[in-house]
């Protein structure tokens, strides 16, 4: 009763009652994911683009490379399902476009985790290869338009789901929106990547894009709305036409993020999987563990890159791929104390490099598939190494160290991604130092490792006040030991 004597007492000597403000409700998520087929990012800068040029101008530009075989193909069938679920291909199992042998019922879609999580949301998808709809997306969403590209041809279909989406984004709640397009990629294949009528194609699709955002933008609510537009497609196109094996131009992908408070960047850290990441965490819904990605505008605090690469140097890798380096960031170290000299220069001990600068120096014998690595990472190639006259039949030996890092429990934990492949003798080994003292073996590898997450457990000593980690590559022209995203706590 107390508020309502307050409100006459105040009312009698005529005072203004002014009634305290209410919280603003929070803008309401949105998320349109727009996905072309077959479009190679490194061709819109020269396709009359307005419309992409504007996203990547002013959003988050991330561009992304593919696995190969024996991951998968760089084929649709991979790429879809990388994309839509967030996950690489040794884990949805979609390897080419006949998806024999998928685990696609045991990662979902992010539109169908939405669903899921929120049967509330407004969940939308149009789609022109067949495949996608049959395969990859759900059928718990609120709306799915699957249209045969492949049957009654590409073009009409894709201006059939343009105007479609068109008209869901103005009309509807559109909290979650699929939109695809097919023809880039049937113009890819028939025309090749550098002609003329591939940029046309992609102007044409630049149109429907355009509407699409139009659309988002004449939204009744709009003002109230926080909306995260994202582009992206599954796989790129040689220059004659193609795709499917393991060249860079087939590999290109991106994730193109653009809307209410996402800033201006062009990370090298993006991977297709952030895709549903991004998705989900615009949306509000838990991001499940089992997925590979993150947010694409997530800053990598990894300290390798912050390291400058320089072009090839002995290798015969075009100056524009970079790169390599010998040099690490502080408190890291390089041992090649046992190293013999002769070998190839970028692969004189572990160097710091790229996917496309290491796949480039030898494709096709799975430089490729270390996909869980981002950006600048580790690489000890003892293969490539061994590539000169002067270095035939000598042992390549070189340790990466760690910055020492103070120890105040009586365990050290020590989490890394990496992709150990092995063959013949070669050994790699996890050292040790503690208080500086002789380096000691904790853990040797001599069978392929995980790619991906790995993590060790170590005991401290009685008085460690200091550790050191080093990761150790012996062999003979074997194979190779990649590392990134190294922690010890």
């Amino acid at each position: 009763m107390q508020p309502r004597i307050v409100l006459a007492l105040a009312l009698a000597v005529g005072t203004a009652v002014v009634a305290a403000p209410a919280h603003a409700a929070a803008p309401a998520p949105h998320v349109l994911h727009i996905g072309i087929d077959g479009m190679l990012a490194t061709r819109v800068d020269a396709a009359n683009a307005p419309n992409l040029k504007k996203l990547r101008a002013e959003g988050t530009d991330g561009r992304s490379l593919l696995y190969a075989s024996p991951m998968a193909a760089t084929s649709s069938g991979p790429g879809w399902s990388t994309m839509l679920t967030g996950v690489w291909p040794d884990k949805h199992m979609v390897k080419d476009n006949s998806f024999s042998g998928n685990k696609l019922n045991q990662y979902p879609d992010w539109l169908s985790r939405a669903e899921s999580a929120n049967h509330a949301l407004d969940t939308w998808a149009a789609m022109d290869w067949k495949a996608i709809g049959d395969n990859i997306i759900g059928t718990g969403l609120d709306t799915k338009l699957v249209y045969d590209g492949d049957t009654d041809g590409y073009v009409g279909h894709d201006a059939t789901i343009a105007t479609k989406a068109e008209t869901h984004l103005l009309n509807d709640a559109a909290d979650a929106t699929f939109a695809y397009f097919g023809q880039v990629d049937i113009v890819g294949h028939n025309s090749g990547a550098s002609s003329q009528a591939y940029l046309n194609e992609i102007a044409r699709i630049d149109g429907y894009v355009g509407r699409l955002l139009a659309a988002v933008a004449a939204r009744p609510n709009r003002a109230n709305e926080k909306w995260l537009v994202l582009v992206g497609t599954d796989h790129g196109h040689t220059p004659t036409g193609g795709h499917g094996g393991s060249t860079l131009d087939e590999r290109t992908t991106f994730v193109l993020a653009w809307g209410d408070g996402v800033g201006v960047a062009q990370p090298k850290t993006t991977r297709l999987v952030d895709l549903p990441a991004s998705a989900l965490l615009h949306l509000g819904v838990a991001v499940p563990a089992v997925l590979d990605g993150r947010s694409v505008t997530q800053v990598d605090a990894d300290p390798f890159e912050s390291v400058t690469l320089r072009s090839a140097a002995s290798e015969s890798i075009p100056a524009s791929i970079l790169g390599f380096s010998h040099t690490f960031p502080a408190g890291w170290s390089l041992d090649t104390a046992n190293l013999p000299a002769g070998g190839v220069t970028e692969w004189a001990g572990w160097a710091l490099t790229t996917d496309a600068f290491w796949s480039s120096a030898q494709r096709d014998q799975g430089r490729e598939t270390f996909v869980r690595g981002r950006g600048t990472i580790a690489v000890a190639d003892s293969d490539e190494w061994a590539d000169t006259t002067a270095a035939t039949g000598k042992t390549y030996d070189s340790t990466l160290w760690t910055p020492s890092k103070a120890v105040s429990g009586s365990t050290v934990k020590v989490n890394l991604t990496h992709w150990y492949r092995q063959e013949g003798n070669q050994r790699g080994y996890v050292v040790v130092k503690w208080n500086g003292g002789a380096a000691q073996t904790v853990k040797t590898y001599s069978a392929d490792s995980v790619n991906g997450p790995d993590s060790l457990t170590l005991t401290a000593p009685a008085g460690a006040t200091s550790v050191q980690i080093g990761f150790r590559l012996v062999g003979v022209n074997n194979w190779y030991w990649a590392i990134d995203d190294v922690r010890v706590s």
